[in-house]
């Protein structure tokens, strides 16, 4: 049974400064995103590019053995930088659902508690892949707890029951995936541009994205598509997104922060990551960034400034 897990806006990590690892978990955006039409399954036929962000959570996590209570998960959220706090219960947060699917594929029975505490500076529905960044940290933290090779391919197996964004975020970087979005098509060369995301108050649901879409589709064009699974470079990728004009109808604030990003100099791209709520800038300096950060937030909305990078869910190296 899981143990009781509290939600915190404090920063109280006395029970990690001995035996306890650090992990970060990165944001991602969608370079690319092409949604098709439904398949029999009910799902959509999706093509997509994701890019890491060097934005990211911080978790840490510690094995503590315990006598006749099998595993437990003792999980403590904290929300930074203007970030919510999770909405959800700490039983039902995916960071808790990841490490318990991958002590039953690997077949672990034993009396012990993971004790995990997650800092969340990405935030909530915002298209940007915390959650199942999160869940990529914790399989990588719980694998390396429990001994198992950073390798093992039930660690990817795991991530691929959670959600299609999960294992992307085991290698992290920029890649191409297609099927429902899960299935691994090849890496890009990733790169190191500054990057300005924005986000309003509240979020879109994916569900809903998708219901509009279908009521409303608009297809991305051949010659885009080719020009996209040629790439080999983060920055050969055309910026497209298909779901950003319904998720501009369920929320025409995004439409009004496109284009509001689109008007400052210096912005190179913009473009709206998953099905929102965040949009992101692709700038010429890092100047740029902070300075469009600075606007936004006195603006009311969530923003900042970062770069596009190498980066995936992984232990950070004791100094």
């Amino acid at each position: 049974m899981l143990a009781t897990a509290h939600a915190a806006q404090g920063d109280d990590t006395r029970v990690f400064r001995s035996g306890a690892i650090k992990l970060i978990a990165p944001a991602k955006v969608n370079l690319y995103l092409d949604i098709g039409d439904v398949r029999p399954d009910g799902y959509h036929n999706a093509t997509t590019i994701m890019h890491a962000l060097t934005l990211h959570d911080v978790l840490y996590m510690k094995r503590i053995p315990e006598q006749g209570k099998g595993l437990s998960i003792d999980l403590t959220c904290a929300a930074f930088e203007g970030t919510a706090p999770l909405d959800v219960e700490p039983e039902h947060n995916i960071v808790s659902k990841a490490i318990r699917a991958l002590a039953k594929r690997m077949g672990r029975i034993c009396d012990e508690t993971l004790v995990v505490r997650l800092e969340k500076h990405i935030p909530s529905q915002a298209g940007l892949g915390g959650g199942s960044s999160n869940a990529a940290a914790a399989l990588v933290g719980a694998a390396h707890l429990w001994g198992l090779a950073p390798d093992d391919a039930r660690i990817e197996d795991v991530a691929r029951t959670l959600g299609a964004d999960v294992a992307f975020f085991l290698h992290g970087g920029c890649a191409c995936f297609t099927g429902v979005g899960e299935d691994f098509l090849h890496e890009l060369r990733p790169m190191g541009l500054p990057v300005v995301v924005v986000k309003p108050e509240g979020g879109v649901s994916t569900a809903e994205a998708y219901r509009t879409f279908d009521a409303h589709p608009e297809y991305i064009d051949a010659a885009d598509r080719e020009t996209a699974l040629a790439a080999r470079c983060a920055q050969e990728v055309p910026l497209r997104n298909n779901l950003e004009g319904a998720s501009e109808l369920l929320m025409p604030e995004l439409a009004d922060i496109r284009t509001w990003l689109s008007a400052h100099e210096g912005v190179e791209d913009v473009l709206m990551s998953g099905s929102g709520s965040a949009i992101f800038a692709r700038c010429s300096t890092l100047e740029t960034t902070h300075r469009i950060a600075a606007a936004a937030q006195a603006c009311g909305w969530w923003a900042r400034a970062t770069t596009f990078g190498p980066v995936r869910a992984a232990i950070v190296p004791r100094s």
